[in-house]
């Protein structure tokens, strides 16, 4: 029998797959299928991984800002520190007379108080004449300011405590004026009461008002008229670094300060009623009435605290580059996400395969961007050192993108995005009182641009477009 005749009803069975080999298909089917999910979760660790030395870079800003203070520091305690100037203060001590019971009998005993009164009026004109000096790569804010303070004291405010006249040591009045750094006093201050000249002393009749300062003895005559005034002057020649503040201690208390320093910074209980900030520094005018605090013209003993109330003028910009630096960090999540999303868009819509080690290289020349803005503005201008940073990383990763995707137009892309990126971020820091909707804005339209480019995306048919990409 021939082989055409034989079994005409046999089948043809194919071969059996292992049940390895199956599964193993259906996995590489799942993955080919999810492949880009799977690239977004692997990016999405790796910008979590670059968070790391993110970290560290703000430690080292935190480091250098400290080295700064430090700096500060040193200067300051050579020169002098801030000033604080409170006063005048007349303090007067008086015996108060109490009784007591001892064993039953009731006696008379004597204790030594001091009151304490402020003046009328208090005027304080003055010019500060600003210096830089360098303390390595760190330059401190000092000055020499010259002061000129008069004002006067009524009688009526010396009896406005109900204390009997007979018990008041007239003779042991003083006048004290505090000052925080007493190493700051150039001259001798002259102290013109009236129609009398005196001159103050190092230390203070007591503390319960003051802690550091100056002072000197007063005369005062019992039985003035009510309404009699006293009338004081003195000039006040002063170095301090940084800061100086002013106590209000007057039931009107005007201050008007002058200076060539272009970037002042007022704080303190009051801000100025009048200032002119220009190119030739500025000049500003309080003006404090005792409504507007929280203590009386006069009192007894340690009841009341002044400084509370302070007022005054910082010599230090308000935004320095280390509080830029730290500002720039908190958007360091933005740029990186947004960079590793054009890496990955390119790769998707053009078929371009890049190695997580690659991203890791781009995320790592992104973090660099901030070492070098911190270390080139200790030397130069923050926003030369930031135009200077951008461009090299900029640069820097066209010219690799250049070489991963093998296309100029690519590259060239790439380093528009990003040099977009660090445009959008240095108009944030600039505006300050308006960063939170510059960047509120700014999130949404880089949102709104990656949901219009992956609108037509088959994110389940990833891996197709790449082999169509590649033929």
């Amino acid at each position: 029998m021939s082989e055409s005749t034989q079994h005409p009803f046999k089948l043809e069975v194919p071969p059996l797959q292992s049940k390895t080999t199956g599964l193993r298909g259906m996995i590489k089917d799942f993955f080919d299928r999810n492949a880009a999910i799977f690239k977004g979760l692997v990016i999405l660790c790796l910008i979590g991984l670059l968070m790391i030395p993110m970290s560290l870079i703000r430690g080292l800003i935190n480091e250098r800002e400290h080295r700064q203070v430090e700096a500060i520091h040193e200067v300051s305690s050579k020169w002098a520190n801030n000033q604080n100037i409170s006063g005048p203060i007349i303090s007067i001590p008086y015996i108060e007379k109490y009784t007591e019971e001892v064993d039953g009998v009731t006696k008379t005993k004597e204790r030594r108080k001091t009151a304490h009164f402020l003046p009328d009026n208090l005027s304080v004109n003055g010019e500060l004449i600003p210096e830089e000096r360098e303390r390595g790569i760190f330059k401190v804010a000092v000055y020499q300011s010259k002061l000129q303070i008069h004002g006067d004291f009524k009688y009526s405010t010396f009896t406005s405590l109900n204390i009997e006249p007979e018990n008041i040591l007239w003779d042991q009045a003083s006048m004290a004026l505090g000052i925080s750094d007493l190493r700051g006093i150039e001259e001798q201050v002259q102290l013109n009461w009236e129609s009398e000249q005196s001159y103050f002393d190092s230390g203070l009749p007591n503390s319960e008002v003051l802690q550091k300062g100056i002072s000197t003895p007063l005369a005062i005559q019992q039985g003035d008229t009510k309404d009699y005034t006293y009338p004081f002057s003195f000039d006040l020649n002063l170095k301090g670094s940084q800061n100086i503040y002013f106590v209000p201690v007057g039931k009107e208390t005007t201050v008007a300060l002058q200076s060539t320093w272009k970037d002042p910074s007022f704080a303190g209980a009051f801000l100025p009623d009048d200032r002119v900030t220009n190119n030739d520094g500025f000049t500003a005018d309080w003006k404090v009435l005792h409504l507007n605090r929280n203590y009386p013209q006069s009192w007894i003993g340690k009841k009341h605290q002044i400084g509370e109330a302070a007022f005054g003028v910082n010599l230090i910009s308000p935004t320095d580059n280390y509080q830029k630096s730290e500002r720039s960090v908190k958007y360091a999540l933005l740029i990186i996400a947004l960079t590793f999303m054009v890496f990955f868009f390119v790769e998707v819509l053009n078929g371009k395969s890049i190695h997580p080690f690659q991203y890791i290289l781009v995320g790592l020349a992104l973090c660099v961007f901030y070492t070098l803005l911190i270390s080139i503005s200790e030397h130069l201008n923050y926003n030369y050192a930031y135009i200077i940073a951008a461009a090299m990383t900029v640069v820097l990763v066209s010219l690799y993108a250049r070489s991963v995707f093998k296309s100029f137009p690519l590259a060239l892309l790439t380093g528009g995005v990003l040099g977009l990126l660090y445009a959008f971020l240095f108009t944030t820091i600039q505006l300050q009182e308006h960063a939170l909707l510059i960047g509120s804005l700014g999130l949404f339209l880089c949102l709104a641009i990656v949901m219009y480019f992956s609108r037509k995306i088959d994110w389940y048919n990833i891996r197709g477009k790449k082999e169509m990409a590649l033929e």
